[in-house]
């Protein structure tokens, strides 16, 4: 079976951690969709690490890794990231593979993200501008160039052509950017993806999978981001939910198992769109200072505010979560009063539906008090340890989404994650 760990909110919740600790009990460990912009971060031996392509089992000796079709990747993001791997003594040659399927982001594609991202005005959607999104619209629009080709004999021929193609784009765009001086880059990195395991990536899944072989399907980003479901148009370019997994990967619905949802003990996002719970006062600041919210890859500042149940029960329901994770709870450790958000208040009426036009609709969040616990979690080593407030705060929770919660997380390091059953 494949189970599968995604985010439930806006991205950043904190998978790339839980995906560490998990990986010990799985035997491979795939990234389905998402590119380079989904910083994991990691502390390992008391160094922060960040994955931004490569799965998160690769701290395990015995965990292979897949970066499956639904993923977009630059080659030279790639490179770094496993050359900065190297100089951590973690060799990937024999634990890490990447499906022949996979879309490659090409300089022109950062070029045209760019000059995209600038035209949009006060409209931006907040892209990280790392070519993902031009890159999976030429998926779609069948132009894209994938891992396998590569090794055609007429790559250079089928590059230039999406290339060209690009160039006449940005001439309708009132935008210079000097992207040709990526190119040397660009081709030295392809070089370098050459000499990696390209495999037929669902082929390769489907084989683990005969064989007995455990695999946790590994999310980028978060639910509330997922192009069909999430706060359109501010939203990524991937399935983001668990449904993602089958065509990521190329594995049948029936494969899957159990299903990890990851949220923080409250919200963040990071660019533009709505956040009915964002805070704009003194304590949204003081959230952003407690949990150090800035982008582990783009180290932009994060909105921050209260849970909000209501989208958390919504992406709960589209991915048909099992396994409840929350992150970050001790970074409410300093707080008196703790808020979470049970309906929207649109128009005078109250609802905990998430509405269609959020972008557009005034949605008032509805919040229910809890007395703060006020004392450090983080020294906590079990669950019973855990303050009663905490507690209280935990069981409503779950009632709310009808959903258990089987770890909380109560600091950055490996071994700071209490189970609840």
């Amino acid at each position: 079976m494949v189970d599968v760990l995604i985010g439930l909110q806006w991205g950043d919740e904190g998978k790339g951690k839980i995906v560490d600790y998990l990986a010990s009990h799985y035997d491979v460990i795939a990234r389905f969709q998402g590119g380079p912009n989904a910083g994991h971060t990691l502390y390992v031996n008391g160094q922060k690490i960040v994955l931004r392509t490569i799965p998160s089992g690769v701290f395990n000796e015995k965990t292979l890794n897949l970066i499956g079709n639904g993923v977009v990747i630059d080659p030279v993001t790639l490179k770094e990231e496993i050359e900065g791997l190297k100089k951590q003594d973690i060799l990937l040659d024999h634990n890490l593979f990447i499906a022949h399927k996979a879309h490659l982001i090409l300089p022109t594609h950062r070029a045209l993200d760019a000059a995209s991202e600038q035209a949009k005005g006060k409209e931006k959607i907040g892209s990280t501008l790392k070519g993902i999104g031009p890159a999976y619209m030429d998926k779609t629009g069948r132009n894209g160039l994938r891992v396998g080709d590569i090794l055609a004999s007429d790559w250079q021929q089928r590059y230039e052509r999406l290339r060209q193609k690009h160039i006449d784009m940005l001439r309708l765009y009132d935008f210079e950017i000097e992207w040709q001086s990526w190119e040397a880059d660009f081709f030295a990195a392809v070089d370098y993806l050459r000499g990696l395991n390209i495999v037929n990536g669902e082929y390769w899944i489907n084989h683990q999978l005969a064989t007995g072989k455990k695999v946790l399907a590994e999310g980028a980003q978060g639910s509330m981001l997922d192009v069909d479901y999430g706060t359109y148009p501010f939203v990524t370019s991937s399935n983001t939910i668990s449904a993602g997994v089958c065509t990521g990967l190329g594995v049948a619905p029936s494969k899957i198992g159990e299903v990890y949802g990851i949220t923080k003990a409250y919200c963040t996002r990071v660019g533009g769109g709505p956040f009915p719970t964002e805070l704009h006062d003194e304590t949204g600041e003081k959230l952003r200072a407690a949990g150090h919210e800035f982008g582990a890859v783009t180290k932009r500042p994060r909105r921050c505010g209260w849970i909000d149940l209501v989208a958390l029960r919504y992406s709960v329901m589209l991915s048909g979560v099992t396994r409840l994770i929350i992150t970050k709870a001790d970074v409410l450790d300093g707080f008196e009063e703790i808020k979470a958000a049970t309906a929207y208040k649109i128009k005078g009426e109250e609802t905990q539906e998430f509405p269609f036009d959020i972008c557009d609709a005034t949605a008032d969040p509805v919040y229910k008090s809890f007395a703060g616990w006020e004392t450090s979690i983080s020294e906590c080593k079990q669950a019973k340890d855990l303050p009663a407030s905490f507690k209280e705060y935990c069981l409503f929770v779950e009632e709310y989404l009808q959903t258990k919660i089987q770890f909380i997380s109560n600091g950055t390091g490996r071994d700071q994650l209490l189970s609840l059953f």
